[in-house]
This record gives structure tokens, C-alpha cells and sequence, in this order.
């Protein structure tokens, strides 16, 4: 059973609008399916979580149903999922709780491959705590970060590396289970910014050797919310603060607040969502995630090498992402044309694309981009090839 584009996009409301979305790193389009779950959970009834009334019930089995739901996305422990604002916010938190066994003379390891999330909140804990902070360059000219990068700076002192599984920009996925093997093996935590992988390709923890992995529903059809996978045995070592009459039970001691039960509810139907694309008819919804993972990266990489094909055609275009192993992501500046500019004259003609450093502050500096960055592009589940049509043709022409 082949992939069928139109199908998948009669799921999604906002493409009756006729706008063309390339803008999905920065945050896709909600299916039908995730706008009933949020409507119908707010609709209730529904109380904060207790097994003594329905209502109350009710919330509670919206959280147990969220994390089975990431748990087989993840093919992580359910009981090892932390909720939470947004991917920033609990990398914060995690920044700070991590700290409180850090101080002089440890270090935190950072790339410069990284978004922002991934590196000011490890950057700035390890600062307060009077650790020092050790860096892992990229090669330039491909955009890869391999174990050679990772090595220069990895030490004896070194307690924690944070690393994207896919940078936000170039789409860059270096080999992190390569990466986390050296992690591991100087004693350290790997800390995994998934948000934009997570996007793309199928997620094994375990297998990628992540000790904590985050990422943000909103970026594979879901709400605006963000998620931190860990072993339950670690997050059990961590004490973060919080409110004396909150439980401290594991994975809830990390989760400030009443929770979202609507943008679980949300997520648990992103999730469900994603896996009724598989094209095989797998039993498990494990099995169904990963086979629909493959089946949208197919897809994706056609449509990415058509768009790919064409900017390479033209020779005023520079494309920044060259890594043999990405997303279908595209990072290109036109010369003569500023990428707020581009990005303007295309959303002008209905065609949603982002532009600048897109949170990326380390790598957009590193390839001497600045802040004015660069223009993204960005493919989806539901983007066929009107849309890459109509992007090709809105394409600002060459100066002169």
C-alpha cells in the first residue's frame, strides 16, 4: 500500500485555507482528530485528577493514556514520562535539578550544532554552579558532528553532554548512538534534544542511548506542549524542587502544576493520528508508529529532493544543509535577497516558510550566518507536490 498524500491531507483543517505550509520545524498543522480530543476534554466533565469521582477520573485517564501513548512513540517506559510547558521549559528545569551535583572543576559539554533549548539552559546552570562549559564544534563544509568533534572535548570531569538528534535547521542527525557510546563510556549523562527528530523518524531511547530525551508534540500534529523521556530508576535519583503537599512520586515530581489534561488528550491523538498512517496494518501501535514513520520519510525525502534538485540548479543559491544524514529540511540564502524578505514575498503568495536563526544561535553564527540567518523550509506529512510547485515558482528570481 503506497502513501496517499491527498488522504492524509483531508485530516487537516487548516489546508482548506489553500496556504501551502513549509513551515513544520517551527511548529506543523493540527489533524481533526487532535482538535476533537482537546475540544472534547475541555467539554468534560473533568476535575483535577483523584479516583473518587468520575469527573476526576476522567483526568486521570487522560494522563495514563498521554504517556502509554509516548511511551510507544518513544519506545520508552510510560512511567518514565515527564510532561510539561514546552521542551525549553523542562530542559530548564532538568538544568537546574542536574546542578544542584555540580561545581567546580565538573564540566557540561554543548555543540554547536545545537538549538538555543539545547545549550543556554545547560550553559547558564553550569555557570551558577561554577562548572565549566566545554564545546563540540561542527565541520563547516558538511554540517556533520561526529565522535572525532565529540572527542576533543569529552574528559574525565565531564558530567553531562547535550547533543540534537536533528538540527532544527540543517536537519543534520548525527550518529548518536556512536556519540552516546563515548558519553557513557567517560561516565557522563547524554541529554538528547529530539524536538526536530522526533518530527521525522522513528524514536527508540534505548537504542539511541538517550538518558533523557525531549521533545515537543507540537511538532508532529499535536499541541503546544513538550515531553522528557527518562529511565524511572534515574529520574527517581533526582529531587527537583517543588510544592511541599505535591507527591513525589515518580514521573509527577517533575511536573509543576496542575497538568494540561486537554493537550494530553491532544497528544495521545497526535500520537494515535500518526500511527493510523501506517501502510502495513501492524498490530501493536508500536509497530504501526514506526511503519508510518517510514512511509512519511519516504515521502518527505521525494518531495526534499525535488526542492533540493532545483535550488542546486540555481547558482545564486546557497544551501547550508549538506549533511549525507538529515531531515528534510532546507537551509538556503539567494543572493541579493534577505531571507526576511524572501520569506515576506512568499507568505504574500499564500507559501508559509520561516527565516533568520530560528532559535539556532550557535550553528547560524558558526557558518558566519548571523542573526539574519538564513530562509527554511521544512516538510510535513501532508505537503505534496502542488506545494512544491507553487514554492519553486514563488522562488525569488536571481539580481541582474
Amino acid at each position: 500500500m503506497s502513501y496517499d498524500v491527498a488522504a492524509v491531507r483531508s485530516h487537516y483543517p487548516a489546508l482548506a485555507s489553500g496556504e501551502a505550509f513549509f513551515d513544520g520545524p517551527g511548529g506543523t498543522q493540527v489533524p481533526q482528530a487532535v482538535v476533537d480530543a482537546v475540544s472534547r476534554t475541555l467539554a468534560g466533565p473533568l476535575s483535577n485528577r483523584s479516583p473518587l469521582s468520575a469527573p476526576q477520573r476522567a483526568a486521570g485517564e487522560a494522563v495514563d493514556a498521554c504517556r502509554a501513548a509516548l511511551g510507544d512513540l518513544l519506545a520508552a517506559d510510560p512511567g518514565g514520562i515527564v510532561f510539561g510547558r514546552s521542551m525549553t521549559a523542562l530542559t530548564y528545569d532538568l538544568s537546574r535539578t542536574l546542578a544542584q551535583g555540580w561545581g567546580p572543576g565538573d564540566e557540561v559539554v554543548v555543540s554547536r550544532l545545537d538549538h538555543d533549548a539545547n545549550v543556554r539552559p545547560w550553559v547558564q546552570a553550569a555557570e551558577r554552579a561554577g562548572a565549566t562549559v566545554g564545546w563540540i564544534e561542527f565541520d563547516r563544509s558538511t554540517t556533520e558532528l561526529g565522535v572525532d568533534h565529540l572527542e576533543a572535548v569529552l574528559g574525565e570531569r565531564t558530567r553531562l553532554v547535550a547533543l540534537t538528534a536533528a538540527s532544527n535547521i540543517l536537519g543534520t542527525r548525527p550518529d548518536v548512538p556512536a556519540l552516546a557510546a563515548r558519553v557513557h563510556a567517560a561516565g557522563a549523562l547524554l541529554f538528547v534534544d529530539g524536538v526536530h527528530h522526533a518530527s521525522h523518524c522513528a524514536v527508540d531511547v534505548g537504542a539511541l542511548g538517550a538518558d533523557f530525551y525531549a521533545c515537543s508534540p507540537y511538532k508532529f500534529g499535536g499541541p503546544h506542549c513538550g515531553v522528557l523521556a527518562a529511565a524511572p530508576s534515574l529520574l527517581e535519583q533526582l529531587h527537583p524542587d517543588k510544592l511541599a503537599p505535591s507527591t513525589d512520586d515518580v514521573p509527577e515530581r517533575f511536573e509543576l502544576g496542575t497538568l494540561p489534561y486537554e493537550l494530553m488528550a491532544g497528544t495521545t491523538a497526535a500520537v494515535d493520528f500518526l500511527a493510523s498512517l501506517d501502510p502495513t496494518g501492524a498490530s501493536s501501535r508500536r509497530d504501526r508508529l514506526v511503519a508510518a514513520y517510514a512511509a512519511i520519510e519516504a515521502h518527505e525525502d521525494v518531495l526534499r529532493a525535488r526542492i533540493e534538485a532545483a535550488l542546486h540548479d540555481r547558482a545564486d543559491i546557497t544551501v547550508w544543509s549538506r549533511a549525507a544524514e538529515r531531515t528534510s529540511t532546507l537551509f538556503f540564502t539567494i543572493e541579493g535577497h534577505r531571507p526576511e524578505a524572501v520569506h515576506a514575498a512568499l507568505g504574500e503568495r499564500g507559501i508559509s516558510v520561516s527565516s533568520g536563526d530560528c532559535y539556532a544561535w550557535e550553528p547560524c553564527r558558526a557558518l558566519g550566518l548571523g542573526a539574519e540567518g538564513a530562509v527554511r523550509v521544512g516538510l510535513a506529512p501532508y505537503n505534496d507536490d502542488d506545494d512544491v510547485d507553487r514554492l519553486l515558482e514563488a522562488l525569488p528570481g536571481p539580481i541582474g
